[in-house]
């Protein structure tokens, strides 16, 4: 029997369909939506399905959409086979644009109604479904069960908050969870949740993640800001959410009365905050990237508001400062600086990465900061021994190639998965 949240969940995505077309032209009128596509949003394609096996990815942003990428290589070298790749947002469409290979496309994901969900689902009609990391749809889910599609969580993450919130639900939770074929867990903590919520034949994988390559970095670009920089020291700090740049800044400060040459490079999780972190920099000499500067001598705080460019800023510096752990967002990867040799030190909100978080910490002997002073006390630290700063870099290398894995047994599921899909 379907749990009654499901059904008045599905009865309140139906109620609420005519609403939808404003809703979209309203975040579109700010940036939220691409305001040419709406269509997809309502499941309304604006190309044909390729003839053939049509696997459909779904990853929420930016970070699943890349940790998908190498996934997506190896399950197009199948002969007659395609690959759909849904996000949400309009960053990740524009990113993944530029790097999706052959035979595999984007389109943003369909509002969870009834009616989008059934018009994507009609035309689309992909073999299976494959959702990264947390991204769990009802309707969709539903829609895509009933149509036959082989359904995996891969790169599955289930954190405390999300556990509890379910658990609230329990019936529910479980009428969900069990549609998935395979649930591919990144660590015991998630597996167990879900196990504890009903979800069936659970694994533990790891996270793709950890096999992502590193992040790309034109090479003329990276040679441009190389001759301006110079042998200024630096301070990165890394994929930045509103509310702690009021801490980086006074970090930043400290650092600077000792090291008077100093640059920061704050890169913002979200480029078009850019604007606000200027503001907040007030006296201090900021310049912003998305306005075409470089910087220059007297240049004291660089904003990077830019899309797909901190694979640059990861090679100029030696260390970084992770963003969304210094706030209750649960911290950003830092899986793509280690990679780079890059020195890592995040605040206390880790829990979205708490195991890599823990590898990379335990590798390098320290990492772990909560305030402006101890920011700066663990930066200074690394500026002062550059040869320190690069012994913490190389442990964190390797915590990163520790942790890799995922990659290959996700696919082998995957596969096995495709093998029982329907013709």
């Amino acid at each position: 029997m379907t749990p009654f949240a499901l059904i008045a969940y599905r009865c309140a995505t139906a109620a609420l369909a005519p609403i939808a077309p404003f809703a979209l032209g309203r975040r579109a009128r700010v940036g939220k939506e691409d305001r040419a596509r709406i269509g997809e949003r309502l499941g309304r394609a604006n190309i044909p399905r390729p003839p053939g096996q049509l696997v459909w990815i779904h990853g929420a942003s930016v970070g699943e959409c890349l940790a998908a990428l190498p996934l997506i290589e190896l399950l197009l070298h199948t002969e007659n086979r395609s690959v759909l790749l849904t996000s949400g947002t309009v960053t990740s469409a524009t990113l993944m644009a530029e790097r999706l290979p052959a035979q595999a496309f984007h389109q943003f994901l369909p509002i969870d109604t009834p009616a989008a969900v059934a018009r994507f689902m009609d035309h689309w009609r992909p073999d299976a479904a494959l959702f990264v990391d947390s991204e769990i749809w009802p309707n969709l889910l539903l829609a895509a069960h009933a149509r036959g599609a082989k359904l995996a969580l891969v790169n599955g993450r289930m954190s405390r908050r999300s556990f509890l919130g379910w658990q609230r639900a329990p019936r529910t939770a479980a009428a969900v969870l069990a549609l998935y074929d395979v649930c591919l867990a990144q660590d015991e903590d998630s597996a167990d949740r879900l196990r504890q919520l009903g979800a069936r034949n659970v694994k533990v994988s790891g996270g793709l993640k950890a096999d992502a390559p590193a992040l790309p970095a034109d090479e003329t670009k990276l040679a441009s800001l190389s001759a301006a920089i110079g042998n200024r020291p630096l301070f990165l700090a890394a994929s930045t959410h509103a509310g702690e740049d009021e801490t980086i800044l006074p970090a930043q400060d400290a650092l600077r009365r000792q090291y008077k040459d100093l640059l920061t490079i704050i890169v913002p999780r979200h480029p078009e905050r850019g604007r606000d972190i200027a503001m907040l920099c007030g006296t201090r000499h900021s310049v912003r990237r998305s306005a075409g500067h470089e910087p220059c001598a007297d240049t004291a705080i660089y904003i990077v508001d830019t899309l797909g460019e901190l694979g640059l800023f990861y090679r100029l510096a030696p260390f970084a400062f992770m963003g969304g752990s210094l706030v209750a967002h649960g911290g950003q990867n830092p899986l793509e600086a280690a990679r780079l040799t890059l020195a890592v030190m995040a605040g206390p909100h880790t829990e979205n990465f708490a195991r890599v978080y823990d590898a990379v910490f335990a590798a390098q002997g320290a990492g772990r900061v909560q305030t402006s002073s101890d920011i700066a006390a663990f930066a200074g630290r690394l500026l002062a021994d550059p040869r320190e700063a690069a012994r913490l870099g190389e442990a964190a290398a390797r915590a990163a190639e520790s942790l890799g894995g995922a990659l290959e047994k996700t696919r082998l599921a995957v596969e096995e998965m495709l093998r029982h899909a329907p013709a």
